[in-house]
């Protein structure tokens, strides 16, 4: 388990489970309650942990309050997929000085995501 774990409010768990499962490999290790429909579930992305919890109302158009940085094999192909599974292409890709390959996404519920990888030497 992570000792910070990210947690998102929804409105529609199978949404972003959808999303976070096809685009990032999200596998779903818990869920609350084992039986029916679930108020939280428990995702886990390559060593990190991230929480879904239903909520009727999560304060939709809120300015947003948490930034997920998810690093990927491929930003430019996962890049590609964000549209097709519900989400937003906000901004990228662009190699940054500090050595990462970076674009800007949202989750179906708006949420913001930054795409990472490194950049190799020589690329």
């Amino acid at each position: 388990m992570s000792t910070i774990q990210p947690v998102i409010l929804t409105a529609d768990l199978d949404v972003l489970l959808d999303f976070y499962s096809e685009l990032f490999g999200a596998e779903e290790i818990f869920r609350v309650p084992a039986q029916g429909p679930a108020f939280y579930l428990g995702l886990r992305i390559g060593d990190t942990d991230l929480g879904l919890v239903a909520k009727k109302d999560p304060g939709a158009g809120e300015a947003p309050r948490i930034l997920l940085s998810i690093g990927v094999d491929d930003v430019d192909e996962t890049l590609g997929r964000v549209e097709t599974l519900g989400g937003s292409v906000s901004g990228g890709p662009k190699d940054m000085p500090w050595g990462q390959r970076v674009a800007h996404v949202s989750d179906p519920d708006g949420n913001p995501i930054n795409l990472t990888h490194p950049i190799r030497d020589g690329a």
